[in-house]
């Protein structure tokens, strides 16, 4: 059966959304299931082609970016399928094909942690309606009741007479047959795939360099594009004296955009060579002059406005303070963060006949094909946008600045196609950062030591005022505050307040998003109102966990797998936090001596995460240590700094990332699924790290880390 669709703009555009914060559409599942095309192989669903000789095709519209996703979504479909995993191969899902099929893959977008949490149940019901077609197309080959037949590893088997068909043999025929209109997911304890180790399907063509990144792509006649902005945010072009290039060996043209200016020629190096050597005057705007310090004083000052919102009120925390025994404050800082992506923004597109092809590597594959329409004038149906590998995304490649970028240069020159290639330097310095933070805290302990009020004022950008300022309310955008205005903790006088500041520097999603300067804030202030009760820092917070059974079980895991209290060796301190974030539950603790010349030695990491359920736990692991590694890499060396409006950074030199020689020897993963729901994996482990490094840090030396990076703290890594 097939659906005719005519396509909606509006539609499309609205279910295009910026990734992160995280919009999700629903479709009705029974009608995607229904929609089948001409494609090679029996066409079971919109998910499952199997072929004569038992490859099974599971189609993934998500980005692959590192974390596993395509092996981990697959395995949610086979594992309901029952088919032989050794067989299956993924195929990437292009957008044209998912605007022609109304959406028939949901949300193609990758961000939050959501790949598995928001698909698991369509996609496992993709899986088992598809194995129940086949179980029909068996049983009436043979003639038998459908009751009396089983699927398994690839093959049906009629019980009572032991007779076998292989998926392949029966495959034409199932996809002949009307979807069942409600399938039965297995119970979990049923599962033989789903939470047990499965090698991943990209990696052997990662390790023999077959996999397209979008940096590889290469078509024939290709021209490429080279791209100076405007180096100061929201600045614009004022002039620039392209004759000085004209009859320049390669080049093919010079195209002016409203905030930057790109060259185009038969390669990149010379583009490049070209574009440096142009004079180009910029008009920087009412911000040529901003710097770190102008912009942390703009932002500090929501510390001392007197009238910021509330976010969260409960009890009397004025009356708290006056009768508590003992009153503690801090005031921590959190700067400007570059994702720092190894792959630099790239896009490949051509245009040509009133249609628009795109070869990218997006976050939002969705965004992309709604972006290269608007920018090109064409309607969505003349677009198609062809996913690659990301080399890395981090949150930076949801936002469309490159597509946008890409598709104006391919309109300029038309008929040819034009890869857009980011230099290191603009990827640096036209980032959309991690918002600068500035958190003031007050808590009240009565003579027992238990915590009676606290007050917490965070002043910070707002990264939905630029994507989905709807969803701010009486000015507080609960987004901002993740970790803060649902923390976990029982306190019985509560204010939380909420300053937005936004600055000129543009900000955006990344990793854990605030949960990546938040907790630092929260749980290091923590371990303060520990040590100020006197009290142990595991068990003061185990005290105020009590209601909260999942955020207890990962501290209790972590500081169990860390052997919490027990003797350590000489000059080895601990420090532990927890954090929940994305659906899961995290907690971490750090094993660290400092020496009197401020030279740290991380000599153990061990993180404890209860995502409800673990698909894959090989990736499980490995993001765990991802996560290790690129939380370190921002609390060690992490700052991005301006002057004159203009980013300072330009590179690895001067925006350092962990090498693989600093990375901590022994990292232990704890998984601790307790099952019952869904949660992030890629996220949720880096929360919880830089707060626990930095009470670690406190418990070796004394000295409280209110201020990252570390490196800015007269502390370095051996």
């Amino acid at each position: 059966m097939k659906t005719a669709f005519t396509p909606s703009r509006r539609k499309f555009l609205q279910q295009s959304a910026a990734i992160g914060g995280g919009l999700t559409f629903g479709f009705h599942v029974p009608e995607a299931l229904a929609q089948r095309s001409d494609a090679p192989g029996a066409e079971m669903n919109a998910w499952v082609v199997i072929r004569p000789d038992d490859t099974v095709i599971i189609r993934y519209a998500r980005a692959e970016m590192g974390q596993g996703s395509s092996t981990g979504l697959p395995m949610l479909v086979a594992e309901e399928l029952e088919c032989d995993w050794r067989k299956v191969r993924i195929e990437f899902v292009s957008t044209s094909e998912q605007l022609r099929r109304n959406r028939a893959w949901g949300s193609m977008a990758t961000g939050g942690s959501r790949s598995i949490r928001d698909s698991q149940e369509y996609l496992r019901r993709a899986g088992a309606t598809a194995r129940e077609m086949l179980l029909a197309a068996a049983a009436q080959r043979w003639k038998v009741p459908g009751s009396e037949c089983d699927a398994e590893n690839g093959v049906i088997i009629h019980r009572p007479s032991r007779r076998r068909l292989r998926f392949g043999q029966v495959a034409q025929g199932a996809s002949k047959l009307e979807p069942p209109g409600e399938v039965k997911l297995k119970d979990p304890r049923d599962w033989n795939l789903i939470g047990k180790s499965a090698n991943r399907l990209d990696i052997p063509d990662k390790v023999t360099g077959k996999p397209l990144f979008g940096i590889d792509v290469q078509l024939p006649g290709m021209a490429y594009a080279a791209i100076a902005q405007c180096p100061v945010f929201r600045g614009r072009l004022r002039s620039v004296a392209d004759e000085r290039i004209l009859g320049a060996r390669g080049l093919i043209k010079v195209v002016k955009l409203e905030d930057a200016v790109a060259v185009v020629a038969d390669n990149w190096w010379r583009a490049n060579r070209m574009l440096k050597t142009l004079p180009i005057e910029w008009d920087a705007g009412p911000d040529g002059g901003a710097s770190t310090a102008s912009i942390r004083e703009f932002v500090r000052f929501g510390l001392e406005d007197t009238s910021v919102p509330v976010a969260r009120d409960e009890g009397d925390v004025e009356a708290a303070f006056a009768a508590a025994a003992k009153v503690i404050e801090a005031e921590y800082y959190a700067p400007f963060l570059n994702h720092a992506p190894l792959e630099p923004m790239n896009c490949t597109a051509l245009v040509e006949g009133g249609r628009v092809e795109v070869w990218a590597p997006t976050q939002n594959a969705e965004a992309t094909h709604a972006t290269a329409a608007a920018t090109a004038g064409v309607p969505l149906e003349n677009v198609d946008v062809r996913l690659t590998h990301l080399g890395g995304g981090f949150g930076r490649r949801g936002f469309q600045d490159y597509t946008r970028q890409a598709v104006a240069i391919a309109k300029a020159v038309e008929g040819t196609p034009v890869k857009l290639l980011w230099s290191r330097e603009e990827d640096m310095q036209h980032d959309y950062y991690r918002p600068m933070t500035l958190m003031r805290f007050k808590a009240g302990l009565d003579a027992a030591g238990n915590l009676t009020a606290w007050r917490i004022r965070d002043a910070s950008h707002s990264i939905l005022a630029g994507v989905r300022p709807q969803d701010i309310k009486e000015g507080v955008d609960r987004h901002a505050l993740g970790g803060i205005v649902d923390l976990p903790y029982g306190v019985p006088n509560l204010r939380i307040e909420f300053a937005m500041r936004n600055s000129h520097v543009p900000v955006g999603f990344m990793r854990t998003v605030f949960h990546s300067q938040n907790p630092f804030m929260r749980e290091c202030f923590v371990d303060e109102m520990a040590h100020a009760a006197g009290k142990d820092p595991y068990e003061f917070r185990r005290a105020l966990l009590q209601a909260k059974p999942k955020d207890l079980g990962v501290l209790d895991a972590a500081a169990k797998a860390s052997g919490w209290g027990s003797p350590l060796a000489a000059g080895a301190h601990r420090g532990i936090a927890v954090q929940d974030s994305h659906g899961s539950y995290a907690a971490a603790v750090f094993e660290v001596s400092v020496s009197g010349a401020g030279e740290l030695d991380i000599r153990r990491v061990v993180v404890a995460v209860d995502p409800g359920h673990v698909v894959n736990p090989d990736s499980a692991e490995a993001q765990v240590q991802s996560c290790v590694a690129y939380g370190l890499t921002s609390v060690l060396w992490g700052e991005i700094t301006l002057s004159q409006g203009r980013v300072e950074q330009s590179n690895f030199h001067d925006y350092r990332i962990m090498r693989l020689a600093e990375m901590p020897k022994n990292i232990e993963a704890v998984l601790v699924p307790s099952g019952g729901f869904w949660g992030g994996m890629g996220e949720t482990p880096l929360a919880p790290l830089a707060p626990a490094l930095c009470n670690a840090i406190f418990a070796a030396t004394g000295k409280r880390i209110r201020s990252l990076p570390l490196s800015n703290q007269g502390l370095r890594l051996v």
